[in-house]
């Protein structure tokens, strides 16, 4: 553009002519077009997708025996479910950039309303301090892979992994941390099988009834598959039994009551069980640690 442009400047400079003037700008003008044009089209999901190229296609599909993607969707999906029509998505049909995307997003969410959720239950709002969400979660780093050898999960989330296991392990006060599984009722129904696998056949697990409905209802269900029966009840009352291999309390309680589980988890070593505990992380930045009060 410099080469072309600048003899035409150079003219005008000299007193040129007023097509000179035009051709100046009918330049600039296309020079102008087509840099928009070309920040137009990596705005767009589909060319910046790091997916198999045209080449990778052809390759692939010849291997599987098939000449085109739509042969082998009608192979695979069972005719009575396959679409027989284009897929009518309206005006988004010719599909969004990104920046019309987020747009319309705000435009979508505009008219809710963001109110306070009394649900309780755990379920409620946490504190992510401003450092954390700017340099961690909002930083590219963490969450782009670039170890070619291991595509399936980034670098930057395994070492964010591994800060966050140890930063749980000063938090709770306990030697060792495994992150991370799906949710704290899966957690929960994780240490129950644990406990009931070192047990020796002790098939009794306690759940006081202070824990939140969520994680007893996955904890009965990870239960029925390995035979254990789940007893429910108050911990201040309840009398270790035969058979019991462990007990399941939460921290704070579901209706956000703290209380001391200190004697109860001494009443459970003593019957030989072993005592898991569901507790909130932000909590345990004010309360007594569970490892600290007997907690396994």
């Amino acid at each position: 553009a410099r080469e072309v442009l600048q003899p035409i400047h150079m003219r005008l400079l000299r007193g040129g002519t007023v097509a000179a003037r035009r051709a100046v700008g009918l330049q600039q003008r296309s020079a102008s077009t087509s840099a928009a044009a070309a920040l137009a089209s990596r705005d767009r999901f589909d060319v910046r997708h790091l997916g198999p190229r045209e080449a990778d296609h052809a390759e692939m599909l010849a291997a599987i025996g098939v000449s085109s993607m739509e042969e082998l969707t009608t192979k695979t999906v069972p005719s009575n479910i396959l679409l027989s029509r284009p897929l009518d998505l309206g005006p988004y049909s010719p599909g969004l950039s990104e920046t019309d995307a987020l747009e319309e997003l705000r435009r979508l969410v505009e008219p809710n309303k963001v109110m306070r959720s009394m649900l309780g239950m755990g379920y409620h709002d946490c504190k992510t301090p401003a450092v954390i969400l700017r340099n961690v979660l909002e930083n590219p780093g963490w969450y782009t892979q670039y170890t070619p050898y291991q595509p399936e999960v980034s670098q930057g989330r395994l070492e964010s992994l591994m800060n966050f296991q140890t930063m749980v392990s000063d938090l709770t006060a306990m030697e060792m941390c495994n992150s991370s599984l799906l949710d704290e009722a899966t957690a929960a129904a994780e240490a129950m099988a644990m406990i009931y696998g070192a047990a020796s056949g002790k098939g009794i697990f306690f759940v006081d009834q202070r824990v939140h409905p969520q994680t007893k209802a996955v904890v009965r269900t990870r239960a029925e598959g390995h035979g254990i029966t789940v007893v429910e009840g108050d911990y201040a009352t309840y009398t270790p039994q035969e058979g019991l291999c462990g007990a399941l309390v939460q921290y704070p309680a579901t209706d956000g009551t703290v209380l001391s589980y200190g004697d109860f988890a001494d009443k459970m070593h003593a019957a030989g069980a072993k005592l898991a505990v569901a507790a909130d992380l932000l909590s345990l930045t004010k309360l007594t640690p569970p490892g600290e009060w007997g907690a396994d």
